[in-house]
């Protein structure tokens, strides 16, 4: 039967026909692997994530992690899709294998991973969680923290989380006041809490590995001064074996509109042994390998959940009888399915080309990521990694916003039907709702984009990002057809947003240059969208048939009503607009 999680034809083709993945195997990396490979894993998340994630994904929502004071007590099914998951050797699918991974290309894995996300958000929160948390201590970590901490992980005795924000500094990392306080034998103590940290208290697992971040006396202030540090839940044995409860103690849960499912705590840590990660006062650099790695996971979780509401919603529209064509005269007639009705249509075309064109954003920076891992030359992975740098921002915030939008658009085609709790589109929102936080706010990720991206290395990635754009316009515009007729207008829309980009920054004035930056973030999310489309349009050159036709027309949708919402944006831009600059704290 047809899934109603995600479109298995559209991976294929985003995977097969665009990206092109299976040459991946050419290299020395992926040698092992071939499209037979690929293909496998991609059943099996399917097939796991519908048996044993989307059955609980409502009753999770119902029935929340509780805390008595002592003990949190999550679903006896949360815990049995984690073995499933662990047991089907997918937690270390795409690390190196000498750390017991199989070298899966990011590409494939996260497509495989978007599987889970779809049905159930809450419990692939945990999954993703370790599997960044794994990869930043294999990559920072000494052996010792690797067969310790990061072994037990991949075996799936343990999870891990990520423990930044704290109650008075927010996103503020620079004011965090967790300390910790060095010993002769070479491990720290840490005193303080941590807020809003998800998955760091459940009884799931033998261990839980926190990766802290917290600052030793005496260093340089603000984020200069950050370390990074593995503060399990409980001790690790020389042995291996689980030795003493450590002082990491859960204050209270967070009760959440979305993602109930997973464990939000507030954590305190009295005197909590932790063990350096990498060199003192290097925490951030670190610790933004699993952010990034995190913010485009964000991105492929809120793809995910405006993807299986769109199709819910599709299926729901050509099931749904009712009302005539505005032209029919006759009230005894047949009433006909609203997916006829052109409202319908519009909605439903709108959500394809948000959550179309999101997953096709997502696979394209996994696939960066991929090149990064096994490129054969340094020029080949600089150039990733300018692309890359560029888009994470983007990954991460355009899909939060957009196949959100999708969710509520959903929700819309439901009718009274839609905000019930009886449909699954209304938790699809609330779910979603939450990654237009998780990991920076699009205000956080639009000053990063315009206020270091934008501008690195001189311009180098945003000068990247346009050569990439104008390769596909030049292969569009040779291709014909709706490629040619799309091209020049992405092409006149980005030569728009440079010439405002370069104006911006060349007033001087850089507080009005960055005060409308979200502005900036959602018409720059839209042009590297409607790009994205293109390459789409090109992939689908010479190819017929229904999957091929909605592929046209959405891409013509975006264009002709997606992109032209960057004008405006782009004006108030150019205008170095100050009204909101220029507000007071006492007219509001």
């Amino acid at each position: 039967m047809k899934s109603n999680l995600l479109s298995r034809r559209d991976l294929d083709f985003l995977l097969y026909e665009w990206l092109r993945v299976d040459e991946l195997t050419k290299r020395d990396r992926f040698a092992e692997h071939s499209r037979e490979t690929f293909d496998g894993v991609l059943e099996l998340c399917e097939q796991l994530a519908t048996r044993y994630f989307a059955p609980h994904n409502k009753k999770s929502d119902a029935a929340e992690p509780t805390f008595d004071g002592d003990t949190v007590t999550v679903i006896d099914e949360v815990k049995e899709a984690l073995d499933a998951f662990t047991q089907a050797d997918l937690l270390g699918v795409a690390m190196d294998a000498e750390h017991g991974g199989a070298q899966l290309p990011v590409t494939v894995a996260e497509a495989g991973l978007a599987w889970f996300s779809a049905a159930n958000v809450s419990t692939t929160g945990y999954l993703m969680l370790t599997i960044a948390n794994a990869n930043l201590i294999a990559k920072f970590g000494t052996p010792e923290q690797i067969d310790a901490f990061l072994r037990p992980m991949l075996a799936g005795r343990f999870t891990g989380t990520m423990a930044l924000s704290e109650t008075h500094a927010g996103s503020s990392l620079a004011d965090i006041l967790t300390r910790a306080e060095p010993q002769p034998d070479g491990t720290y103590r840490l005193f303080g809490s941590k807020m809003w940290i998800s998955g760091a208290e459940h009884e799931m697992t033998e261990n839980i590995v926190n990766l802290v971040l917290a600052k030793i006396p005496g260093g340089p202030a603000g984020t200069k001064g950050i370390s990074l540090f593995i503060v399990p839940k409980y001790l690790v044995n020389d042995d291996g074996s689980i030795g003493e409860r450590n002082n990491v103690v859960i204050a209270g849960l967070n009760h959440k509109m979305g993602q109930r499912g997973i464990t939000n705590t507030v954590l305190n840590f009295d005197g909590a042994v932790g063990y350096l990660v990498g060199e003192p006062h290097r925490g951030i650099t670190y610790m933004f390998t699993m952010m990034n790695e995190a913010r485009l996971g964000v991105g492929m979780g809120a793809v995910a959940l405006g993807y299986t509401g769109y199709l819910k919603s599709v299926d729901y529209a050509r099931e749904r009888p009712q009302g005539r064509p505005v032209t029919a005269k006759d009230p005894t007639s047949p009433q006909i399915p609203i997916i006829e009705h052109a409202d319908v249509k519009r909605m439903l075309l709108a959500q394809k080309a948000y959550v179309e064109g999101g997953m096709a954003l997502l696979l394209y920076c996994a696939k960066l990521v991929d090149v990064q891992h096994s490129a054969e030359t340094d020029a080949e992975r600089d150039a990733a990694t300018l692309l890359l740098d560029i888009l994470t921002p983007v990954g991460k915030s355009w899909p939060s916003q957009w196949c959100l939008e999708a969710n509520s658009l959903a929700i819309q085609v439901h009718g009274g039907y839609g905000y019930t709790r009886e449909y699954d589109v209304e938790q699809h929102y609330r779910d979603n709702r939450l990654n237009a936080i998780h990991e920076g706010t699009h205000g956080i990720q639009s000053l990063d984009l315009l206020g270091r991206k934008v501008t690195q290395r001189g311009g180098a990635s945003l000068a990247a990002l346009g050569a990439a754009i104008a390769q596909t316009v030049e292969i569009a515009n040779a291709a014909g057809g709706d490629a040619a007729e799309l091209a020049p207008r992405l092409t006149a829309t980005w030569q728009r947003l440079v010439e405002v980009t370069t104006a911006m920054f060349a007033s001087g004035d850089i507080d009005a240059a960055l005060a409308n930056s979200v502005a900036y973030l959602e018409a720059f999310g839209h042009i590297v969208v409607a790009w994205i489309w293109l390459e789409q349009v090109v992939a689908c050159n010479g190819r017929a048939g229904d999957f091929y036709d909605g592929k046209r027309q959405a891409a013509r949708y975006f264009f002709r009503s997606e992109l032209p919402k960057t004008g405006p944006q782009l004006d108030l831009l150019a205008a170095l607009d100050r009204t909101t600059l220029d507000m007071r704290d006492s007219w509001f």
